[in-house]
């Protein structure tokens, strides 16, 4: 029996564990020498981390213990990297679909943006964008993300036209804010015509805020602290506590500037970066809606509160450790999606188990879980669900 059944589950959030020389492949000739391994895989220098280089590379979709499915992760877990070896392992998971997400370019904003060269930017983007389509390309269940950064306007009408041309599902841009203006800037309108007349969402994905805490913040005297995985180069407790502010001001930039107003039937959907924040947020923009409506004509425009807006047309996915029942509960029913994250580790090995929990101690009616795994993902990805 697949991992998830009984009901109709889409996973809003799953990824591709992508192994060194990846983007070589997709990445045109001229700039193989500027974006390489080393950029991209900083941290596996030597150090063995991608067990598929080892020996004891993970088995095959003919081979594989089904009951290991939410088991085995990263590397290990089955259609984390082979293309051929993803069908059966949503088979088995049992999800209706996947938006998939890279792995190794969620730090793309960190690693290149704000650097100058917006031709590398554009580049690499394009070389995702073909990475991520040509992946998903043997299930339509897999729905593919293409990279459309916001440092130029022309270069990004390009990259959303050429992206939505291949065939990419969905719109990844970074929530770090272009150094140059504001991502709610007028320039930036094409991108979101062409997302809306395509009817296929605007994404933003952990890891696409940049640098959340200054470094002094873990020089705190003491000894180094571990992070998630009991290594150093991924989230601890307190930059987690900042995953959500990239998302929060840009979105929030979006809907005071009247992107969501002008585009009324563009989605926006916040991926692994949790929704405990949610309530809180959208009363502040209500709040300060009211506190400086006097002196804002763009404010004065607005046909709803940002809050409103918020429920119209911006979808988030929580942690399985988060509590999802009191968030829907003080967000509204339209916002939150259910995802696993696989293979990545940080989704746990049940996480439907553990939302059902949290669901079922807030009373959590069965039309709102109807909402949370199927009809407020549909609602996101519009004709991106389409074959």
């Amino acid at each position: 029996m697949p991992y998830a059944s009984g009901r109709v589950i889409h996973d809003a959030d799953a990824h591709i564990m992508e192994v060194p020389g990846f983007l070589s492949r997709h990445l045109e000739a001229k700039y193989r020498p500027i974006v390489t391994d080393d950029v991209l895989f900083p941290n596996d220098r030597g150090r063995g981390l991608h067990k598929l280089m080892t020996p004891e590379a993970g088995q095959t979709g003919a081979e594989f213990d089904e009951s290991q499915i939410m088991l085995r992760k990263n590397w290990d877990a089955l259609g984390s990297y082979t293309k051929e070896d993803r069908s059966r392992s949503i088979d088995l998971l049992g999800f209706a679909s996947q938006l998939m997400f890279t792995t190794a370019l969620l730090n793309f904003s960190s690693l290149l943006e704000g650097k100058g060269d917006v031709d590398v930017i554009y580049a690499v983007a394009r070389a995702h964008t073909r990475h991520m389509v040509e992946f998903c390309s043997g299930d339509k269940r897999l729905l593919a993300t293409g990279y459309v950064p916001l440092a130029d306007f022309d270069l990004t009408r390009k990259a959303a036209r050429d992206a939505i041309d291949l065939g990419a599902k969905g719109l990844l841009i970074p929530s770090r804010c272009p150094d140059g203006h504001s991502p709610s800037h007028i320039g930036l309108d094409p991108l979101w015509a062409m997302a809306e007349e395509a009817g296929i969402p605007i994404l933003f994905h952990v890891g696409g805020g940049g640098v959340l805490l200054e470094k002094a913040y873990f020089n705190n005297g003491g000894p180094p602290v571990p992070d998630f995985h009991g290594g150093d180069d991924n989230f601890k407790s307190i930059d987690y506590m900042a995953i959500a502010y990239p998302p929060m001001k840009a979105l929030t930039a979006l809907i005071v500037d009247r992107v969501l107003d002008r585009f009324p039937k563009l989605k926006f959907g916040v991926i692994e970066q949790g929704a405990s924040w949610l309530p809180g947020w959208m009363r502040n923009m209500d709040s300060a809606h009211t506190a400086f409506y006097k002196n804002e004509e763009r404010l004065q425009k607005m046909s709803l509160k940002p809050s409103e807006f918020v429920k119209r047309q911006v979808r988030v996915t929580p942690y399985p450790h988060e509590d999802v029942g009191w968030i829907i509960a003080n967000s509204g029913d339209e916002v939150c999606l259910f995802s696993s994250d696989y293979p990545h580790v940080e989704g746990g090995r049940n996480p439907i188990k553990r939302f059902e929990a949290s669901m079922a101690a807030a009373d959590t009616t069965e039309a709102q879980k109807q909402r949370f795994y199927c009809d407020n993902f549909v609602d996101l990805m519009g004709k991106g669900l389409s074959p």
